[in-house]
């Protein structure tokens, strides 16, 4: 499988393209601010096309062009109810001191708004995602769970946007945000994973949940069984 992403925009947020070996299908996670012109490069040059668009949180940086993105190609995004305002209504989620960065831009919903919830299996481009709800960052925060194949067999992959990150947690002082919740979210839903899970975060580089196990300051005194 094909697994691969780019920083876009001021806040250097991942966009990921996910797509099996030799197909001509994908789907992109996350296209956020500046994030349509170099995926359409992608996309040209690999021939692949996306069945459809996965937000892990409604967050501008995450968002920003999903509009674009779903509208070119005729296709959905996928988005947790409690996060859906923030498509047209950005300036709700990203508080007092960001709004000016956005102020007399107009934001649309795509035509095709598809809403996710704790425990659904999304089945697009050929690829398998399990939805863990995961709130704190946000109250529609969402890991996205697939698996690829590995040089040594299967491999796990959480696509944790601003949840988990390498060495950090998602912020939660922004509109939507708790703290402990956040805290209990990780131990619930993503310390449970195996070790040999990777990590590809909505910001910076990945990791695995192993790694951040023992090593990610904040997740100390948490637990989760794998």
């Amino acid at each position: 499988m094909l697994v691969t992403g780019f920083p876009a925009g001021m806040f250097q947020t991942n966009c990921y393209i996910l797509a099996q070996d030799d197909a001509r299908e994908c789907v992109v996670v996350d296209p956020g601010q500046d994030a349509a012109e170099p995926l359409f490069e992608f996309l040209a040059a690999s021939t692949l096309t996306p069945t459809a668009v996965l937000l892990t949180h409604g967050h501008l940086d995450h968002v920003w062009n999903a509009y674009d993105v779903c509208e070119k190609f005729g296709i959905p995004a996928y988005i947790h109810p409690e996060d859906r305002y923030m498509l047209t209504d950005p300036g709700r989620g990203i508080g007092p001191t960001m709004k000016p960065f956005i102020e007399g831009l107009d934001f649309i919903e795509p035509s095709e708004v598809i809403e996710l919830a704790d425990g659904d299996t999304i089945e697009q481009a050929g690829i398998s995602f399990a939805v863990d709800h995961t709130p704190g960052h946000t109250q529609g925060s969402v890991v996205l769970r697939t698996s690829v194949d590995g040089e040594n067999g299967p491999l796990d992959v959480a696509l944790t946007g601003d949840t988990l990150f390498q060495g950090s947690i998602g912020r939660s002082d922004l509109p939507g945000g708790n703290h402990e919740q956040l805290l209990q979210s990780i131990a619930d839903k993503l310390l449970i994973l195996g070790d040999d899970t990777a990590v590809l975060p909505g910001h910076g580089g990945s990791s695995s949940i192993g790694v951040e196990r023992v090593s990610n300051p904040f997740l100390v005194g948490l637990s989760g069984s794998k």
